[in-house]
């Protein structure tokens, strides 16, 4: 049986419902995240003591009465209960494509989730799972010192020389809220960074009223002179801490302060009792610099993929022949621009 959710209360109870889920996954986020004429929707798929529920933001394309459907900025993808290996998607598939062939649903994209299992299991046969990189997973099941000892040798220095110039702290007022707003476009503005990634000021406040998780803002402050030297925004779910978005101020980077608050949450985290730790990847799921320096702090890595598939090959080719093909990795194709 296929239902589609849009209202909070029913929403949550499923989402609390399935064996994992995390904060990508929740009607507060999908509800901040959504852009102008997008529309945030929960597929729920149930067959006897099967649970699959897929969170979506569904689309117009203009010009069109088709629809698309993508997902949110983060890791997404379906979460599942009492779901294995063994789990049978023939019924699942069939109920999944007659739904969107009724919805008129072009194409369907989905960052998938790199700690939740099952997830090729359950999309095979209906379109491509391509793995684009790797996360770093700090393993908070372990204690403080077995995970310290996978840092690399300058991260541990780097980290032990900050901690003699700094302190952390949890942001409280809206001061220093804003204070981290400040340093996180600082450090947008210095990588150049994609205008998508410079969220309004008050993305970050109505993000810290969302109920169906809970974000902490950790200061980094510089001693001798009191300065906020960097900041950032980690979210808890279910048993998971995801490192989301982040800052340093260009006048301090070379005292690595964002090594700082990164291994003060893996002390609260795992004092906490929280058991993954994830540090995300690379620019673009690339090994670069960026994932570099998030693997100096665990060498245990994760798969991530996204998921791509065609409902309506026709109108899907039609709709991308009219494009500009300026890129052809680009999905769907037909918004390449």
């Amino acid at each position: 049986m296929v239902s589609i959710i849009e209202t909070k209360d029913k929403w949550m109870e499923i989402v609390e419902d399935m064996d994992n889920h995390d904060f990508y996954h929740t009607y507060d986020y999908h509800t901040i995240s959504k852009k102008e004429g997008e529309q945030p929707i929960l597929f729920l798929y149930t067959e006897n003591e099967y649970k699959i529920a897929i969170p979506f933001l569904k689309r117009a394309i203009a010009g069109t009465p088709y629809h698309d459907l993508t997902s949110v900025y983060g890791y997404a993808g379906p979460i599942t209960k009492n779901i294995n290996q063994t789990f049978n998607n023939q019924k699942f598939i069939t109920n999944f494509k007659n739904w969107l062939e009724e919805e008129g649903i072009i194409s369907v994209f989905s960052r998938l989730h790199p700690y939740f299992d099952y997830q090729n299991t359950l999309l095979s046969g209906i379109g491509e799972q391509p793995v684009l990189g790797k996360v770093v997973n700090i393993d908070l099941t372990q204690n403080l010192e077995e995970q310290r000892r996978e840092y690399g040798k300058s991260t541990k220095n780097r980290t032990n020389k900050c901690r003699r110039l700094c302190t952390v702290k949890l942001a409280e007022t809206d001061e220093e809220i804003n204070t981290f707003i400040d340093i996180y476009y600082e450090n947008m503005d210095r990588l150049e960074a994609n205008k998508d990634y410079y969220f309004s000021r008050q993305y970050f406040f109505d993000f810290l009223k969302c109920t169906d998780f809970k974000t902490d803002i950790l200061l980094v402050n510089h001693v001798e002179d009191t300065t906020t030297v960097a900041a950032s925004m980690f979210v808890k779910t279910g048993n998971m801490v995801q490192f989301h978005l982040s800052g340093s101020k260009t006048d301090y980077l070379s005292i690595a302060p964002a090594n700082l608050f990164l291994d003060e949450m893996r002390i609260r985290a795992t004092e906490e009792g929280y058991t993954y730790f994830n540090l995300g990847g690379g620019l673009g799921s690339k090994e670069d610099s960026l994932f570099n320096f998030k693997a100096s702090f665990s060498k245990n890595h994760k798969e991530f993929a996204v998921w791509k598939y065609i409902a309506n090959q026709t109108v899907y080719d039609d709709l991308s022949h009219k494009t500009a093909k300026t890129n052809t990795d680009f999905f769907p194709l037909y918004r390449a621009n």
